[in-house]
């Protein structure tokens, strides 16, 4: 089962290609990607969430356009750092995606990512209604970017 941990994953990645970055809601998907180097996450795209299927073809849409070497999907831990219903749906989530499409996928810690972003935007003065607009694409690059940065440190420490 492709599902790694992310150092099982860092080891497995070839030496480019880029990554998908996913942000479950419960009503949108946010989405980001990497470039080829991973050295930068950009937002995508907010997914409005309909039927398992249609979202799972869309996102394989996006995995086949960008050449994806993996997804990176956060784990919305509880602050100490327990797994409560919403990391639930995102495990029962990526089992629904791997039953469909074998592909590379780590789980990564997406705690205090939409508070960092939300803070960001509000130090930028955007209005609410631009922020519900691109918070969970923000997030999405927030989560991949953090990633991102690991992935870069593991290689420096090779």
């Amino acid at each position: 089962m492709p599902l790694r941990n992310p150092a099982d994953l860092a080891e497995r990645l070839p030496a480019k290609g880029a990554l998908l970055g996913l942000d479950l809601g419960t009503r949108t998907i946010g989405v980001a990607v990497t470039n080829p180097e991973r050295t930068l996450a950009s937002p995508r795209e907010t997914v409005a969430r309909t039927k398992l299927k249609a979202d799972l073809a869309h996102l394989f849409k996006l995995i086949d356009a960008d050449a994806i070497a993996a997804l990176v999907i956060g784990l919305p831990l509880n602050m100490d750092g327990s797994e409560g219903p919403r990391c639930q749906a995102t495990r029962q989530f990526v089992t629904d995606l791997l039953k469909a499409r074998d592909i590379e996928i780590a789980l990564w810690d997406e705690r205090l990512s939409t508070v960092a972003v939300t803070r960001t935007m509000l130090e930028a003065d955007l209005s609410r209604a631009r922020r519900a607009e691109v918070v969970d694409k923000m997030a999405a690059a927030y989560i991949l970017q953090g990633f991102a940065d690991w992935l870069s440190a593991q290689k420096a420490r090779s």
